[in-house]
């Protein structure tokens, strides 16, 4: 993965996403680039063409703050994206000596917490929305699939990914968004170079979400799952900072209370009640994270 110029190639993504229309600027005839040209975006933003196409090939690097707000404004940037931005005009230069790869843990304290939720699914996330760990109900709704450890992989390489996810278009916009949200400005993490590397080479729609430079993060949504077990499930989910985990997010789900879908998971709850009882870290993360 080229990390050499990441404020630039975002800056050019995201400019080629901008119609001329969202930012009133009226249609002249055939265009012969995606998006916005450098100067109208230059315009937009007040600073000079020159200087925004030397942002753009990485020639400057650091614009103020105020530059990157106003840049963000001109490219019609939601607020991650705003964050995300800033970040890379921040971006010290050079390569970062990164310190030895160290298998992802999830606390003692957060397991059993997890475990006191029998009837709501919880699942730990790690950088790059591998399952680190989950409860008994937060594994089972996940369970049945190729990749059912693995967030990224799933939506992309699992067969049955759109089964399960019946709304999978827009599943897979906002994974890739919270893939590089999580990931930070930090491309040249392995385990995120691996992930790109595999899915860009075997997922076209993942190498063309990939692309759009889309960043959001997982926060709070509605998602339809279409499980093998107990059918259709449209559950809401909290995603929640680990503070003494920098990097890790507890998502919750749960179903409206007094819904078919609540009613389906106490279903699945009842199926894996013989199960093991409490939460522990997928064999398979374990083995990948200790290698890496």
């Amino acid at each position: 993965m080229d990390s050499e110029n990441p404020l630039g190639r975002f800056l050019r993504a995201r400019r080629e996403l901008v119609r001329p229309e969202d930012v009133d600027i009226p249609p002249a005839g055939r265009r012969r680039v995606a998006g916005l040209r450098r100067e109208e975006v230059a315009l937009l933003a007040g600073v000079s063409t020159d200087y925004y196409i030397r942002l753009e090939q990485g020639r400057e690097r650091h614009p103020s703050a105020q530059v990157a707000e106003a840049l963000a404004r001109a490219l019609v940037l939601e607020e991650d994206a705003v964050a995300h931005l800033h970040r890379l005009a921040r971006r010290a230069p050079g390569r970062r000596r990164r310190p030895a790869a160290r298998r992802e843990r999830v606390s003692p304290a957060l397991l059993r917490m997890m475990d006191g939720w029998p009837r709501t699914p919880a699942v730990v996330l790690g950088r790059c929305l591998t399952v680190l760990a989950h409860n008994t109900l937060g594994g089972a709704l996940f369970d049945g699939h190729t990749h059912s450890r693995d967030l990224v992989r799933l939506v992309f390489l699992d067969p049955d990914a759109r089964e399960f996810y019946p709304d999978w278009e827009r599943v897979a916009v906002n994974t890739v968004a919270g893939l590089r949200a999580a990931a930070g400005v930090d491309e040249e993490d392995p385990e995120l170079i691996a992930v790109v590397g595999e899915l860009s080479l075997k997922s076209e729609a993942f190498r063309r979400l990939w692309a759009r430079h889309d960043i959001r993060q997982k926060t709070h949504e509605i998602k339809r799952f279409r499980h093998r077990l107990v059918g259709e499930l449209t559950l809401e989910y909290e995603a929640l900072t680990v503070n003494s985990a920098p990097g890790q997010q507890l998502i919750v789900y749960q179903a409206e209370p007094g819904s078919p879908s609540e009613q389906a998971l106490s279903l699945l709850g009842s199926l894996v009640a013989d199960a093991v009882e409490t939460p522990h870290e997928p064999m398979s993360t374990a083995t990948k994270d200790s290698s890496a």
